[in-house]
């Protein structure tokens, strides 16, 4: 269990550091993204504008313009700019073509690349490493590319920097948690170790008054004869006796030093022989019974703890349940795993989150308990049999005057 929690407080401070790194590298990827193809935008526009050429009027003469791509403008940018400009009339037929600014592409390529993008019927996108803008004009259509090889290849540099940058923080602090997260639990895994150990000191010291118990309530029998008495002091020693073994099964199978035994078995037969075995005790109380259990079929577990999951949830089930009330259980298959499903009425549903039946010693009817003879241990054993099979239970309302536990096995 200790062990659980330690990997369980790693596996959750890793996750959301990696959230954070993932979420920092998205964010600052997607605003270099934008203020690179925002670039782009504005130098297409500017070319397109100036038919194919740059403004180099503003650019020597300084001259004040309201649109921003102007201010930003240098006397080297037409030289770092790397671009090429084809004209086309209404048809889209090429009338001329200017390769002049760009080295890589000649006029045939130019062409080619016109073709392609015409058949993508988009004005504005990407076309391999060259940004295009499809502008239509009195004559026709002019159409500008712009060579972002030197954007692109930075723009991914820096993704890949800042990945590797990410997972070597993620594996530094990994390695951390990983060591420091024993003194983290140290204070827990002492406690939990004492109270197991308190746990089971205490349910062997109880073995022996209460086999003394046991004797003297005979040695009284034999002398005075049985009565009320006798009888009662022998049913609160079953009581401590059982009380006892249950906590000792449930400390060793919440610690996983119960060793279970897996096998494959037939867990329709399983549950309907639990079944069959209340049967009288739910007529004894007047109440009923029905029960639904789908045939043939198997599961790889410990069949004998199974059997104890069903006969503890029934138990609690006639226990817990109305004067005259409805019991049913249910056993069938979802997709590759068994449901078990065992639903009561009850005269009052608890109020408080149902979940807490799980817990030890909690009852939602103190009062009830007592009368049942029940210790709020029962269904703390259900789910750590359910968990020691890799399933799950859960309990909710149904209805009004309806509970129902579902075990996923």
């Amino acid at each position: 269990m200790i062990n659980k929690l330690r990997r369980k407080f790693i596996l959750i401070a890793t996750a959301s550091l990696a959230l954070v790194i993932v979420v920092l590298i998205a964010t600052s990827s997607i605003i270099n993204y934008r203020q690179m193809d925002q670039k782009a935008n504005e130098l297409l526009q500017m070319i397109t504008e100036n038919e194919g050429e740059f403004p180099t009027t503003a650019i020597e003469k300084k001259e004040p313009r309201e649109d921003e791509s102007y201010q930003r403008i240098t006397e080297e940018t037409p030289f770092q700019t790397r671009y090429f400009t084809i004209w086309t009339d209404v048809t889209y037929a090429v009338t001329k073509t200017d390769v002049s600014h760009v080295a890589a592409v000649t006029t045939q390529q130019a062409s080619i690349y016109v073709n392609e993008i015409l058949q993508e019927d988009q004005n504005i996108g990407y076309h391999g490493i060259y940004k295009y803008m499809v502008t239509e004009k009195p004559y026709g259509y002019i159409i500008v590319f712009i060579d972002e090889r030197i954007n692109i290849e930075t723009f991914q540099s820096t993704l890949l920097t800042s990945c590797l940058i990410g997972a070597a923080c993620l594996l530094v602090v990994f390695l951390l948690v990983s060591v420091f997260s024993k003194r983290v639990v140290r204070p827990v895994a002492e406690s939990f170790e004492k109270q197991k150990q308190f746990i089971t000191d205490a349910s062997h010291e109880i073995k022996t008054p209460l086999a003394i118990i046991s004797a003297n309530t005979d040695v009284l029998e034999l002398s005075a004869g049985k009565n009320e008495w006798t009888q009662s002091i022998r049913n609160q020693t079953k009581r401590l006796d059982h009380l006892a073994k249950d906590l000792l099964t449930l400390s060793k199978l919440e610690e996983g030093s119960m060793s279970l035994m897996f096998s494959e078995f037939s867990i329709s037969k399983a549950v309907w022989e639990s079944a069959v075995d209340f049967e009288p005790l739910a007529e004894l109380k007047n109440k009923s019974f029905t029960y639904t259990i789908q045939p043939d079929l198997s599961l790889y577990g410990q069949e004998s703890a199974v059997r104890q999951l069903v006969s503890l949830l029934l138990d609690n089930a006639i226990k817990y349940s109305d004067d005259e009330g409805n019991i049913k259980l249910s056993l069938s298959s979802v997709g590759k795993r068994c449901k078990i499903k065992v639903c009561n009425t009850v005269s009052r549903m608890p109020c408080e989150d149902l979940n807490r039946l799980f817990e030890r010693f909690y009852r939602a009817d103190a009062s009830r308990s007592r009368n049942s003879g029940g210790y709020g241990i029962g269904l703390s054993i259900v789910k750590a049999i359910a968990i020691s099979h890799k399933g799950k239970v859960t309990v909710q309302k149904q209805g009004e005057n309806m509970i129902c536990f579902t075990v996923i096995l």
